[in-house]
């Protein structure tokens, strides 16, 4: 029954419930119509046994016969066989109602019986009458005349002993019924039993059928309303409640989903939102110092290379006496020099990535060719020291035009390349991939570089946030770059197994029909370009 629908093991319960009730009923219907059938029988018994009471009472009024009234005695023979006729009548009434417990076998041999005697007794009176006699023969009663007396005799004892035919007939009748009675009761008493056990039995598998189920429902909805939608109800069955509770599972699995998600957006808008904040912040920030920084970097920047070079001019001419300067003074000098005129330029470029980002206008958008834009950036990232035996695929998937402000989207391409190829140690390979679909251009970045942990990816995209291998850079790169391509309406997301598997960058920015053009961009338009293969200096590939 496991396998079974509900409707099949409540058709079962209904039929064995029905089943009882029909045994049970038939039982005592057995019964009723026993009791019925022997209260009938007893009946008809009983209307013979009156009819062979008068017919006995008749014969024997004949002892009361004489000769002075000779015509009376014919008169009740008449009658007695008159009264057996009837008898013979009620009797086949009888049999054919079927309440005779022999079907009249010993009535009819009596009847019959009964009858020849009476027909005896009739023809000897005929006789008696007709015979002269003498006048002291005629003054005898005819119970004396011995032929008349003997079948008078006769037909009185049978019909005596019809009379215990039929009261024997009745006694059997009750004992009949008594039997059918007790064994209705047995039967009833059986199926009473059984019929309450069965219903203990249904209790029982309904419990486990209908209730257990319900039951578990119930709970799975309380535990999916206190927020747990971590345990499914798993039922087993195998009809509609395990149907509904799968439905429901599959209800739950969606909404945990659902919830997932929304909670991921809801932590990405908040992230987003705090992004916002600090943009806000560092624009004002940059806005209000950023030239005020800028003229003492400049001063510096410029006092540090006019030093440089009145420095050299100095050395120079020490360099002619006789005593010289110590070379190692004159190292020291120059590299302390660099270093400022290095770390000058470097805040300068942050002042002016801050005075970049501070400009938070609506950029001109015009269709541009993707892939030329990306063998544009990896032609200027190929010169760059940190690109030296190191190798970067490009395969684009066809021609692909998307509305892109094409400065802002080169700066985020070159940020990501450039990271990637500080990420690696030589030999390292960095592919890019450019796809469309979905109604997005997709640009995958990956490398073989040091990859991210879990506490690098969660704030990877936050201002001035930076865990660079080669211990540069400002914090503000990938910062920069997911503010452009969120104003783009796209996506920048990054992953990574772990430190030392490598990390993935995928842009996505969403596509439209270029100005002329024809068909969706990706879908047509020149040949697929074949994929590009950059093999800088020092790279194993390019050995």
């Amino acid at each position: 029954m496991a396998r079974s629908r509900l409707r099949d093991k409540l058709m079962l319960g209904l039929a064995l419930v029905a089943g009882s009730i029909g045994a049970l009923a038939a039982g005592t219907s057995y019964g009723l119509y026993s009791f019925y059938t022997s209260t009938k029988s007893v009946t008809k018994k009983h209307e013979e046994l009156t009819i062979v009471t008068q017919m006995i009472q008749e014969l024997g009024s004949i002892e009361q016969v004489s000769q002075n009234d000779p015509n009376d005695y014919p008169i009740r023979v008449a009658k007695c066989r008159h009264l057996l006729e009837e008898f013979r009548f009620a009797n086949q009434k009888t049999v054919a109602a079927g309440l005779d417990p022999d079907n009249g076998a010993q009535e009819q041999g009596y009847i019959s019986t009964i009858d020849k005697q009476l027909a005896e007794l009739t023809e000897e009176i005929n006789r008696y009458n007709h015979v002269p006699q003498t006048q002291a023969e005629r003054s005898n009663p005819l119970r004396e005349v011995k032929n008349i007396r003997e079948a008078h005799n006769s037909a009185r004892q049978k019909a005596e002993d019809l009379r215990f035919v039929l009261l024997d007939d009745i006694q059997a009748t009750g004992r009949s019924s008594s039997a059918a009675i007790r064994k209705s009761i047995w039967w009833a008493g059986f199926f009473l039993v059984w019929a309450l056990m069965l219903v203990a039995t249904m209790l029982y598998y309904f419990r486990v059928w209908m209730f257990a189920p319900i039951r578990e429902l119930q709970a799975g909805v309380q535990r999916v309303h206190g927020g747990n939608f971590s345990q499914p109800i798993a039922l087993k069955s195998g009809d509609e409640l395990q149907e509904l509770s799968d439905e429901f599972d599959a209800l739950i699995a969606r909404l945990h989903t659902v919830y997932a998600d929304l909670a991921r957006q809801v932590n990405e808008r908040s992230r987003q939102l705090v992004r916002s904040e600090r943009m806000v912040s560092v624009g004002f920030l940059a806005a209000g110092v950023a030239h005020e920084i800028n003229n003492p970097l400049a001063s510096i920047l410029f006092c540090s290379e006019a030093l440089e070079r009145r420095l050299q001019e100095v050395l120079t001419a020490v360099a002619t006496t006789a005593t010289g300067a110590p070379t190692a003074e004159a190292e020291v000098l120059t590299r302390y020099l660099k270093m400022i005129q290095q770390e000058a330029l470097r805040c300068k470029d942050i002042t002016q990535k801050l005075l970049d980002f501070s400009r938070t206008g609506d950029r001109r958008k015009e269709p541009t060719d993707l892939t030329g834009l990306v063998r544009g950036v990896l032609e200027v990232a190929r010169h760059l020291p940190s690109s030296r035996g190191k190798a970067v695929a490009f395969e684009p998937a066809g021609y692909i035009v998307a509305p892109v402000n094409s400065q802002d989207l080169k700066s985020v391409i070159l940020n990501l390349v450039v990271n990637a190829l500080d990420s690696m140690e030589d030999g390292g390979r960095l592919a890019i991939t450019l796809a469309a679909g979905g109604g997005y251009a997709e640009l995958v970045f990956t490398d073989t570089g040091c990859g991210m942990s879990p506490d690098v990816l969660q704030n990877i995209f936050e201002p001035f946030f930076t865990k660079s291998r080669t211990g540069k850079g400002t914090g503000l790169g990938l910062f920069i770059s997911h503010q452009i391509v969120d104003q783009h309406g796209g996506t920048i997301t990054a992953t990574s197994s772990g430190p030392g598997t490598g990390s993935t960058f995928t842009v996505r920015i969403p596509l439209e029909l270029a100005p002329g053009a024809q068909q969706p961009p990706g879908e047509g338009g020149d040949p697929d370009p074949a994929p590009t293969l950059l093999k800088f200096p020092g790279s194993r590939e390019a050995a």
